[in-house]
């Protein structure tokens, strides 16, 4: 008995060291949002999640800082400067539809809420938006997201059976069955909408390869890497563990 316990400690670690990694390497990327925006990562075997105390920094966060929350958006562990309802309606939402779900990143990046402004959503135009091709959700902004019932209940539903989602006039959401791919769709989501971006203020006609290309890009992406994220993550670790292995804490 005692050694399943020594286990699930150990597990909780390694998850809460991994999302705390995650949040160092978006702060890396100029990726976050002052004190805004939130990742989280469910902890094992269960519907409570990990995530960081509203009022931190993504550059402050350690394995030790991160808060335990239940789905219904009660603190187990852990304590923040102001108490994160809209970040608690979004995750827990998520969590209790979607049980092949562990890892959630909500992010307002340039990039991402400018194409989030525009009407004709991601463009099929680099490789990098073909990760998402017929594979990206999109949810009407409705102000903040403070009520489970409404907002949350509404965003679980648009997101579907997606891993991604853009947030009209806002960000993007984007999943993963662990930190490493959710932390993989955030960054390639983010490069798509860079290069949109750039590519209309070019003011050139862009070229857009066929539908079946376009899907036979898409499914080889998903099939290049079995488990999605884990190469890039492992060189990100190592760059991150040189420069500040703090977040281990």
């Amino acid at each position: 008995m005692r050694y399943a316990h020594e286990k699930s400690i150990e597990s909780e670690y390694s998850i809460k060291r991994d999302l705390a990694a995650a949040y160092r390497l978006l702060a890396h990327f100029k990726m976050d949002d002052l004190t805004y925006t939130h990742l989280s990562a469910r902890a094992p075997g269960s519907n409570v999640f990990f995530i960081y105390p509203f009022g931190s920094l993504f550059e402050e966060v350690t394995a030790s800082s991160l808060m335990k929350v239940d789905c219904n958006g009660n603190i187990v562990e852990g304590q923040e400067e102001q108490y994160n309802q809209t970040g608690y309606v979004i995750h827990s939402a998520i969590y209790k539809k979607r049980k092949d779900i562990h890892a959630i990143f909500h992010l307002h990046t340039t990039a991402g809420v400018a194409v989030s402004t525009m009407k004709c959503g991601l463009m099929p135009i680099s490789q990098f938006s073909f990760h998402f091709y017929n594979r990206l959700s999109y949810h009407n902004y409705n102000s903040l997201a403070l009520d489970h019932d409404q907002h949350g209940n509404n965003l679980q539903e648009d997101l579907g059976n997606h891993k991604a989602m853009i947030l009209n006039n806002h960000g993007t959401l984007t999943c993963g069955a662990s930190i490493q791919e959710a932390f993989f769709y955030a960054y390639y989501l983010e490069q798509a909408c860079k290069v949109q971006c750039a590519a209309l203020q070019s003011g050139q006609q862009l070229m857009m390869p066929s539908a079946p290309v376009c899907e036979q890009a898409a499914s080889d992406m998903c099939d290049f890497e079995p488990n999605l994220g884990q190469r890039d993550w492992k060189a990100l670790v190592r760059m991150l563990d040189k420069k500040d292995p703090s977040y281990k804490n």
